[in-house]
């Protein structure tokens, strides 16, 4: 067992035990200290919430933000570390969901449904708050180092949901969630970040990224309704409300490629929209648009690399 490991077998065994005001104490400090530090992911992070809240915001606001994100990370971490110890009762009052009866009446229908979420509130409570309403659901996990993943996969699973890899598993994970959809199960995926730098360019607060091409995918070849979900934290409770189901092109309007372009944009446009609500608690510690440098901060302008054919 590594380091990393070893951290998160200690943190789901310990961090559960402890009263939870003495637990949000100590993350909290542990995210001033992060603040303090100012490291990469720090600085990442300053950088992705000025694209968000634009150039108007003055420095020390910004940084009083930042610091506000950071105790946010870092309540996610306690709150995934300790929803093993919840009861069912307890996870279903620690979320809520606004647009719900949408939900409920798609499982019940058999049509299923893709809900496209941020990296954003605590969407680990979002997940095990469906399994505990009673609504099958399956997801996609990234592919982490060995033991690191099968921890995950353990946490997860013990709440109710079901976990494919996105690479490596016995069958592709696209095809099993098609199969998912088409039994009525709810799929829910983080679609703010590409993990696989072959997703779909869309614009995103004013420049550009990529985002996974999955969701807007799935709804295209099943049919089932997507949605796009606002995640933040309330003092009480993770919370996360629903915009959608978002319009599909028709089949013969554009070819496959393209409808998939427009379907992500949308998706892109209601994740803005709902980061732009609630930008304290997007945890988006990572490079996210193609112009950044290692610390987030905008590249400066190249010339245009010249290859191809003539």
């Amino acid at each position: 067992m590594n380091l990393t490991e070893a951290g998160f077998v200690a943190g789901w065994r310990l961090i559960r035990a402890l009263p939870r005001p003495v637990a949000a104490a100590a993350f909290r400090a542990g995210a001033d200290r992060a603040h303090r530090k100012d490291g990469g992911g720090t600085r990442r992070l300053r950088a992705n919430l000025r694209r968000v809240v634009g150039p108007e915001l003055p420095d020390a606001e910004l940084d009083a933000l930042v610091r506000a994100g950071l105790r946010s990370y870092a309540r996610y971490w306690m709150e995934a570390f300790r929803l093993p110890g919840l009861s069912r009762a307890e996870i279903l009052a620690g979320f809520r969901l606004d647009g719900q009866e949408m939900l409920a009446a798609d499982v019940a229908a058999g049509r299923g449904a893709v809900v496209a979420l941020p990296h954003a509130g605590n969407w680990d409570a979002a997940g095990a708050w469906v399994a505990a309403t009673g609504w099958p659901m399956t997801t996609v996990a990234e592919r982490l180092p060995k033991g690191v993943y099968e921890r995950f996969v353990t946490f997860r699973e013990g709440l109710g949901m079901e976990i494919l890899p996105n690479t490596g598993g016995p069958r592709p994970a696209f095809d099993v969630l098609v199969d998912r959809l088409r039994a009525g199960y709810v799929v829910p995926l983080l679609a703010d970040r590409d993990l696989s730098a072959r997703g779909v360019e869309v614009d995103f607060f004013g420049a550009r990224t990529r985002m996974p091409a999955g969701p807007a995918l799935l709804a295209i070849r099943t049919g089932a309704p997507l949605y796009v979900a606002s995640m933040w934290y309330e003092p009480d409770a993770a919370c996360a409300s629903l915009e959608g189901p978002l319009p599909l092109p028709d089949p013969d309007s554009a070819p496959l490629d393209a409808r998939v372009r427009v379907v992500t944009q949308r998706i892109a446009d209601g994740l803005a929209a709902g980061i732009a609500r609630h930008p304290q608690d997007w945890h988006m510690l990572q490079r996210m648009w193609l112009d950044q440098g290692r610390d987030g901060a905008p590249t400066p302008a190249q010339p245009p690399a010249i290859t191809g054919t003539v």
